[in-house]
This record gives structure tokens, sequence and C-alpha cells, in this order.
């Protein structure tokens, strides 16, 4: 075990496509990656580990060690009357369950078909091999 430390980065993550999924220079904003406190997967945390303070470093994970793979469990079958009327229930849309503690779980409608609504409360990035684009502008 070695101590945590946290790497303030500059980070896109790409899709196999090589479609950017997300990028914190879209906001301007550096994200926090926490090592040593178990929030990252093994794998990503060994792409860190050695990394300073002005590195720029490109990697790819598979789905197992980015965001997980999909999971079947995690695939839901509801009523159209568990949502609000209001709502417009189509493929893609994010639909927002409480949680435990309060917090928020995103699902993204997959299908609607008749009174049947199927969710996908897996990460949307799960199931995906993804790389990531990072530099790291400070070091805590």
């Amino acid at each position: 075990m070695y101590s945590t430390k946290s790497l303030l980065c500059h980070m896109e993550i790409m899709l196999e496509d090589g479609s950017t999924a997300d990028s914190t220079k879209a906001s301007g904003k550096p994200a926090r990656l926490n090592i040593g406190d178990n929030s990252l997967s093994p794998a990503f945390e060994a792409e860190l580990e050695a990394l300073k303070e002005g590195d720029k470093h490109k990697f790819t994970l598979q789905a197992v060690d980015a965001f997980g793979e999909s999971n079947p469990d995690a695939i839901h079958y509801l009523d159209k009357t568990r949502f609000p009327a209001d709502l417009k229930l189509e493929e893609g849309v994010i639909v927002s369950f409480a949680g435990p503690g309060g917090s928020e779980i995103p699902g993204i409608v997959r299908e609607v078909a008749g009174d049947s609504v199927t969710v996908d409360l897996n990460h949307p990035l799960a199931g995906h091999n993804i790389t990531f684009d990072i530099e790291v502008t400070q070091v805590l």
C-alpha cells in the first residue's frame, strides 16, 4: 500500500470510434483524480502512479478496468405509469431515480414498447473500451 495523492489534470475520454465522450477542456476545469483511495480501478491507478506535473499520457483501458462491463441486472422493465405524465419517454432520454441516502441514479431509456419502458441504469460508458488522454496540471 502506498500513500494517497491527487492529480489535477485535464482529461479527454474517447470511445473506440474516436469520438469524445467527455472532456475537461470544454469546461476549463481540470478533474481531480485520487490515487490510493480505491476510487479508481487498479489498472487506471497504475497508469497514473508515476505521472508528474506537466506530464501528458494517453492510454486505453478495457471496459472492465474503465467504467465496468454492462450489467444485465441493471436493466429494468418498468410500466409507463411509473413516470411523470409530462415526461416524453423515448430512446436516449435520461431519467433520474432516487438512490440510497437521497442520491440520484441516472438511467437511460433504451426502448419504449407499448406501456413498457426499458431503462438501463449502467454507467453510460460501461461496456466500452475507453481511451484517456491526460495532461497533469498539478500534483497535490
